[in-house]
């Protein structure tokens, strides 16, 4: 019987290798609707990132004062044709902001390289589509970071968090079971997309979208301030059903060594967590 075994990380772009908070969606979310005269807090933006970008407008305009602002705007409720001319404004957008915020996230190379040495494929899934990354992969590959795949929403159809752009990472990596794989990702909903995939899931809180804080934020808040909203985090990918939660990606591979010891039954979840 094959030794039960990490064999592959799937890792999330933005707020996880790249784009340090998720900045650049953020960013993009509130102009395109204080375009549209809806003003939502960073956090409210927060909430549904992760999702394939469509996805995360209709969930935006879901929102109880979202919907209330949008009425007293236009004196009408939202509609589809509202969230196909936000998306297609956000794409024209982010295309103008998305490589600044491309480079990769301090120590991503270099754990992405200790990964391989244990002989793991580095898989990658994100709620950009494919025309979108055009503009991302070139500033990410100059900076050191290349993963071995990457699938967009546009490849399966479907974004998080449902698990086929996991699915596909499996099948052009020929990876499998799903056991064998680690989902990493900065929302819940890439925690969700990894255990629909049947895979394990890991939240990183450095440089999350959970987080919602820059770098110079997160630098500048007194270590009660960052330990309470760290924890907060936690809280949230914990009850989205994370198997871990990690406070950087450096430590990921003792992560994934936690992992497989779990798998051959040494530690008991309570010890993972």
């Amino acid at each position: 019987m094959e030794e039960k075994k990490i064999k592959m990380v799937v890792f999330d772009w933005a707020g996880t290798t790249v784009d340090y908070g998720s900045s650049a969606p953020a960013e993009v979310f509130a102009e395109i609707f204080e375009e549209a005269g809806i003003h939502l807090t960073r956090e409210e933006i927060n909430g549904p990132m992760g999702m394939e970008k469509k996805a995360h407008i209709r969930a935006l305009l879901s929102l109880e004062e979202a919907g209330r602002q949008w009425e007293a705007c236009w004196q009408r409720p939202w509609n589809e044709e509202d969230v196909q001319a936000l998306y297609e404004r956000f794409e024209e957008k982010l295309a103008e902001v998305v490589a600044r915020y491309s480079v990769p996230i301090e120590d991503v190379v270099l754990t992405v390289g200790r990964l391989r040495k244990m002989g793991l494929k580095i898989g990658s899934t994100t709620g950009y589509n494919a025309q979108m990354m055009e503009n991302v992969i070139p500033v990410a590959e100059a900076g050191g970071y290349h993963p071995d795949c990457i699938v967009t929403p546009d490849v399966t159809g479907q974004g998080r968090p449902s698990p086929f752009m996991v699915f596909e990472c499996m099948r052009q990596l020929n990876v499998y079971p799903p056991k064998s794989v680690v989902k990493v990702g900065d929302t819940v909903a890439d925690i969700l997309e990894g255990k629909n995939a049947g895979a394990w899931s890991i939240g990183i809180l450095e440089a999350s979208n959970l987080l919602g804080l820059t770098k110079a934020e997160y630098d500048g808040l007194s270590e009660e301030e960052l330990s309470a909203k760290k924890e907060a985090a936690r809280r949230k990918y914990l009850e989205a059903g994370a198997d871990l939660v990690i406070d950087s990606i450096r430590e990921l591979p003792e992560a994934v060594e936690k992992l497989n010891q779990a798998a051959k039954g040494e530690c008991g979840n309570e010890q993972l967590l």
